[in-house]
């Protein structure tokens, strides 16, 4: 099995999930366009995680980084969303300087549970209860957004919104398959909490991925 220990540890290659054009359908971008980038690999193992096919970095190819740059300067996009899986899993600096070259904005979307690495424009952190974020993340991340299961998170969100800066944006998200019996939770909270905003799946009621 392909581990973080044998890929090429200064990123000139990456296993490469899926890349494509699309919509941003959660969080401070909802609504813009932008070019995706997921990455294989992913140890934290969230129980409702929607994209678990990209957990194994093992079944997916490793793609010369250079060709994933090009692919996305071809696309015409302004940014580009880095995801996973765990994306920090891999060294991304190579992964950066390539899009920065190419005069593309960088967001990444992460747990913060390995080191940062790459050069970011926007770090979205969604920090996860049972791999917390490592380093000094929280302090550089531009939105936090925090999964909402049951009550027990809300107290899990203040946490996390006491360690970040504050101009980070912050964000409350119904998991999606318990969206029916949290969100009117979520909405009561941010009422009484406008410090909070709501992100939900958009893409989802967009039925685009």
């Amino acid at each position: 099995m392909r581990t973080k220990q044998n890929i090429d540890t200064d990123g000139n290659k990456l296993p490469l999930v899926e890349e494509f054009f699309t919509i941003q359908g959660e969080g401070f971008h909802t609504g813009e366009a932008a070019w995706f980038i997921r990455l294989g690999g992913c140890d934290v193992g969230c129980n409702w995680c929607d994209s678990r096919f990209s957990w194994d970095p093992g079944i997916h190819p490793l793609v010369e980084t250079d060709r994933i740059v090009e692919h996305a300067v071809r696309s015409g996009t302004k940014s580009v969303v880095v995801t996973g899986g765990e994306p920090l899993m891999w060294n991304l600096d190579y992964l950066c300087s390539g899009l920065k070259r190419g005069s593309i904005c960088t967001f990444i979307e992460t747990s913060g549970v390995y080191k940062l690495s790459g050069e970011w424009d926007w770090i979205c952190l969604s920090p996860k209860k049972n791999m917390p974020p490592v380093g000094n993340i929280c302090s550089k991340a531009d939105e936090l957004k925090v999964i909402i299961e049951d009550k027990a998170d809300f107290e899990w969100a203040e946490k996390y919104r006491k360690m970040v800066g504050k101009k980070c944006r912050l964000f409350l998200q119904p998991e999606w398959s318990r969206f029916d019996f949290v969100i009117q939770e979520i909405v009561e909270y941010v009422k009484k909490n406008p410090f909070w905003r709501v992100s939900l799946q958009v893409h989802k009621y967009m039925h685009i991925p």
